[in-house]
C-alpha cells in the first residue's frame, strides 16, 4: 500500500514509501493508465482524451460497468492481480481495512492538497479503525456537488421580494406571504425521502458541524440526538404546520417535485447543482440559486456536497501517475473547464483557482460561486442519508413522513433515527 500508516495531513512527505518514490513530475516514458468507472458518466472520456492530448506518452483504457455492479466487483477487482489504477468508489466499506486503496497522504503533502477545503476532503478519509471523516485520504472527487434553494423569480416578484433571503427568518416572512397569496411556499416531496434536503439545510444551520459530521462518520459515541439537530427538525415540524409543504408530501417523489417546480410552482425548492441545468431550461431568466441562509446574518455557510469519488488502487504499477492525472483534474483550466460543462459540479481543489467559463448569469455560475463560498467558509457537510447503508431507507424516509404531515415532533424525529442507528452499527 502506498503511503506509511498514520502520515497525517501537514507532516514532512515521504520520498519512499513501500519502494514507490513520490514525485509529482510526470514520466516521459509510454504509460496506458487504467480506469474502472460507471455507465453513464461521460466525464472520464473527456478527460482522458484532453490529457493525452496535452501528455502524448499517456493513454487510458476506460472499463465501464453499472453503478450497482461496479460497487458490487470493487473489492474483486482491486484485489486482482492487474488493478485498474483508479476505479469509481461510492463507498469505501472494507477496503481500506483489507489494503486494497492506495494511502494518498504523502501526495496531499507533496501537491500541497491542504490548500483545498478540509471539508471538502474529510467524507474521502478513513482511519485505520474504519471511521470515516479522518485519518488518512483514500479518495478524490472527479467533480463536487453542492445543495441549496431555488426560488421562481416570477412568484417572488409578485409577493414584492427583490433578492434571496439572509437569514431563516426572512425566508419564513416570505413563505408567509406566499402562503397568504395562495402561493406554495415550498415545492417539496417525501415518498422517496427527499424532502430531507429541507431537514437537513435546517439541521445544518443550527447544529454543530463537526458534532454532526462525526455521527456521519460513526465515531463512536457520536450521536443524532443533538439540540441543534432537535432545533432543525422542530423547524420543519413548524413549517409543515404552517402549511408550506404540498398537502400530498408523501405522494410526491424526486422526479415529480422537480417537475411541479419546473412548471412554476412554489415559490422555493430545495436542491442540488445538478438540477441547474433543468430548471434553467424550463425557467429561463426566472430562477435563481442560493445557499441555504444561516440562522443569524452573518453566520458562515453550511450546505450538504458530495464527491464523485474515485480512489487509486494499492496495487497499480502507475501510482505516481495516476495520482499526477487526479491533481491536474483538480488544477489544469482545461480540465477544470470539462467537469463543470460535462457535469454541472464544481471542479473542487484549492478555492483560489479561477472559476471554469460558464453563461453569465447562468445558475451554473451561481452553483460554481456557492461552492467556491462554501469551500472559502469550510462548509460542506455530506448527507445524513450515506451514514449508514440502512438509515435511510429504514428511519429517515419513514420519519420524515410523519414529521412533514405533523404527526410527530422535531424530537421525536432525531430520537426514532438515533435509536434506528444505535441498533443498525450495534451500540
Amino acid at each position: 500500500m502506498l503511503g506509511l500508516a498514520g502520515c497525517a495531513p501537514g507532516a514532512a512527505a515521504p520520498e519512499e514509501s513501500d519502494g514507490v518514490a513520490v514525485s509529482t513530475e510526470l514520466t516521459d516514458e509510454e504509460v496506458v493508465l487504467t480506469i474502472a468507472d460507471e455507465t453513464g458518466f461521460p466525464v472520464t472520456d473527456a478527460l482522458t482524451e484532453e490529457f493525452t492530448r496535452q501528455y502524448p506518452n499517456v493513454t487510458f483504457e476506460i472499463t465501464r460497468d453499472t453503478f450497482q455492479n461496479l460497487t458490487a466487483n470493487a473489492p474483486r477487482l482491486l484485489a486482482g492481480e492487474n488493478p485498474p489504477d483508479l476505479i469509481r468508489l461510492p463507498t469505501i466499506g472494507d477496503t481500506v481495512k483489507d489494503g486494497l486503496l492506495a494511502n494518498l497522504d504523502p501526495y496531499y503533502d507533496a501537491y500541497g492538497w491542504d490548500a483545498w477545503p478540509a471539508s471538502q476532503l474529510s467524507p474521502l478519509r478513513m482511519t485505520e479503525e474504519g471511521v470515516r471523516g479522518s485519518g488518512s485520504l483514500y479518495q478524490l472527487g472527479l467533480g463536487y456537488s453542492v445543495t441549496g434553494v431555488y426560488m421562481n423569480l416570477a412568484l417572488a416578484e409578485s409577493l414584492g421580494i427583490e433578492e434571496p433571503p439572509a437569514t431563516i427568518a426572512e425566508m419564513e416572512e416570505m413563505m408567509e406571504a406566499a402562503k397568504a397569496a395562495g402561493i406554495l411556499p415550498i415545492m417539496a416531496g417525501d415518498s422517496d425521502g427527499v424532502v430531507n434536503f429541507v431537514v437537513q439545510a435546517l439541521m445544518n444551520q443550527y447544529a454543530d458541524q463537526d458534532e454532526f459530521l462525526s455521527w456521519m462518520f460513526n465515531e463512536p459515541g457520536a450521536t443524532y440526538a443533538t439540540e441543534g439537530n432537535i432545533q432543525g427538525a422542530e423547524k420543519v415540524r413548524e413549517w409543515a404546520d404552517a402549511g408550506y409543504f404540498p398537502s400530498d408530501i408523501n405522494a410526491i417523489d424526486y422526479f415529480t417535485f422537480v417537475t411541479r417546480f419546473s412548471e412554476g410552482e412554489g415559490l422555493f425548492t430545495f436542491n442540488g447543482n445538478w438540477a441547474a441545468a433543468g430548471y434553467q431550461e424550463a425557467l429561463g431568466d426566472d430562477v435563481t440559486f442560493f445557499l441555504a441562509p444561516p440562522a443569524n446574518e452573518g453566520d458562515r455557510f453550511i450546505a450538504m456536497g458530495a464527491a464523485n469519488s474515485f480512489s487509486v488502487a494499492a496495487g497499480s504499477d502507475n501510482l505516481n501517475e495516476i495520482v499526477f492525472f487526479l491533481n491536474w483534474i483538480h488544477t489544469n483550466p482545461e480540465a477544470r473547464q470539462i467537469i463543470v460543462d460535462i457535469t454541472g459540479a464544481s471542479p473542487g481543489g484549492d478555492p483560489s483557482l479561477p472559476l471554469p467559463t460558464v453563461e453569465p448569469g447562468s445558475l451554473i455560475e451561481k452553483a460554481l460561486e456557492m461552492s467556491a463560498q462554501i469551500g472559502e467558509d469550510n462548509g460542506q457537510v455530506d448527507f445524513m442519508a450515506n451514514t449508514t447503508a440502512g438509515i435511510y431507507a429504514g428511519s429517515i424516509i419513514p420519519e420524515s413522513q410523519l414529521l412533514v404531515t405533523s404527526q410527530i415532533t422535531g424530537r421525536e424525529f432525531v430520537e426514532r433515527v438515533q435509536a434506528f442507528y444505535e441498533q443498525e452499527i450495534g451500540g
